[in-house]
């Protein structure tokens, strides 16, 4: 295992030669039906509990990302919510899961640490290996994977002796990245991947050290505008070809679409109120 830090990140990722090296792989992800969804506390810049939220509009508006995963030919897993978490529709929070193997989400607000052990309960019913998490980390929302890399961010939500113990559990290489934004709490708020190579990223989001390895390790990455993030553009989901994204990340659509990406928006405003857009309400499930 490795943990990469700005003092010996020496590695530069392979760049992308054509449009032709878009190629869609399949998944399987996990999601939860938004059936208890609301903002009741303040845990994030986004959520504000005096607003009301509407929890039907949320169920449609989840419904399309749901369909939209269904039609690009995506095996979609559900797990039951739970009444009192209503941010359990966020699924990508709900763990790591790699190699066969699921990783544990420890949260770190009480509103929220439920979460943890239901998710592994479930994973675990599904066949997955499942490991308690001892630090506080927060799952698919902070851990990114990129062909054989875990980027892992720390700042705000997970800690950072969580990537050492990310580290140990995958065998993989765990590159640490600091969040200084508190609008972009979580690391895929901030930096979205789009295949084996690519990535996107707010360099804004971003210390200055973890910047210099963002630009050493993917040069040819996309840099999102301030506008795109604020609508949580980055907040997407790629299976290489295909990305579902916000609608309302307009710059962000045309770059993807001259990478040789095909783009399919939904409009998740609804689940925004809580801090969350497609990826956060994705968990993948990788075998």
């Amino acid at each position: 295992m490795t943990i990469t830090t700005p003092a010996t990140t020496t590695h530069n990722s392979p760049q992308r030669d054509s449009l032709s090296a878009n190629t869609a792989q399949a998944k399987t992800v996990l999601m939860c039906r938004p059936d208890h969804f609301t903002v009741s506390y303040r845990i994030n810049p986004w959520m504000f509990p005096e607003n009301p939220t509407d929890q039907s509009l949320a169920a449609r508006q989840w419904q399309t990302l749901y369909d939209t995963y269904i039609r690009l030919g995506f095996d979609v897993q559900l797990i039951d919510p739970l009444l009192g978490l209503p941010d359990m529709v966020y699924a990508a929070n709900g763990g790591f899961v790699l190699d066969g193997i699921a990783y544990e989400a420890k949260f770190r607000y009480p509103e929220r640490q439920p979460e943890g052990p239901a998710y592994l309960a479930h994973l675990a019913r599904l066949g997955f290996d499942a490991r308690e998490a001892v630090e506080n980390n927060e799952g698919e929302g902070d851990f990114l994977l990129v062909g054989d890399v875990i980027l892992a961010a720390h700042g705000f939500r997970s800690e950072s002796d969580s990537h050492r113990e990310i580290a140990e559990v995958f065998g993989r290489e765990v590159i640490s990245l600091k969040l200084i934004n508190p609008s972009f709490y979580h690391l895929d708020t901030a930096l979205a991947v789009l295949d084996d190579q690519t990535i996107a990223y707010l360099p804004s989001a971003f210390d200055d050290a973890s910047r210099a390895i963002l630009e050493q390790r993917y040069p040819d990455a996309i840099i999102a505008s301030e506008e795109d993030a604020a609508v949580l553009g980055l907040n997407l989901f790629s299976d290489g070809l295909n990305v579902v994204m916000a609608e309302q990340a307009h710059t962000l659509r045309v770059e993807l679409q001259a990478r040789g990406y095909e783009t399919h928006t939904v409009d998740l405003s609804e689940l925004l109120l809580g801090g969350g857009g497609v990826k956060c309400c994705t968990l993948e499930l990788r075998t």
